[in-house]
């Protein structure tokens, strides 16, 4: 299977998962999966980091490829894709994140209500 995991799947898989369901924490751990994650990821830990609305020490980047997962380039079409969606959700890094999931068709795991509510999307709830 391949995975697109939120942002905050992430952070809570690098702290050590404790927030994640059970089956989500099997799946992004079995090695036959491939798990990425957006660069609008790492751009939106990033600004927050820099904002100080976040604390991750280290480098995001590294933190991707020490968890084994894959970092997922954002590409123009992606970029077209997010911004032309029926969706009235502001948040850009979370319009990057269903437009990949939706382009690349990967399941999407995220904890996020106004995500879990978009259609069309194939997802997997990460509590």
């Amino acid at each position: 299977m391949q995975f697109l995991i939120d942002t905050h799947v992430l952070l809570w898989w690098d702290q050590g998962a404790l927030k994640l369901a059970k089956r989500v924490r099997e799946l992004i751990g079995d090695t036959d999966n491939e798990v990425f994650v957006s660069a609008a990821s790492v751009w939106e830990i990033a600004v927050k980091r820099r904002l100080r609305k976040l604390e991750f020490d280290g480098s995001v980047v590294a933190a991707i490829s020490r968890n084994g997962f894959l970092p997922l380039d954002i590409s123009a079409e992606d970029a077209e894709e997010a911004g032309g969606l029926e969706w009235t959700h502001p948040d850009p890094f979370d319009r990057l994140l269903v437009a990949q999931s939706l382009r690349r068709q990967l399941t999407l795991v995220t904890a996020d209500g106004s995500i879990q509510a978009f259609g069309g999307l194939t997802l997997l709830k990460a509590r």
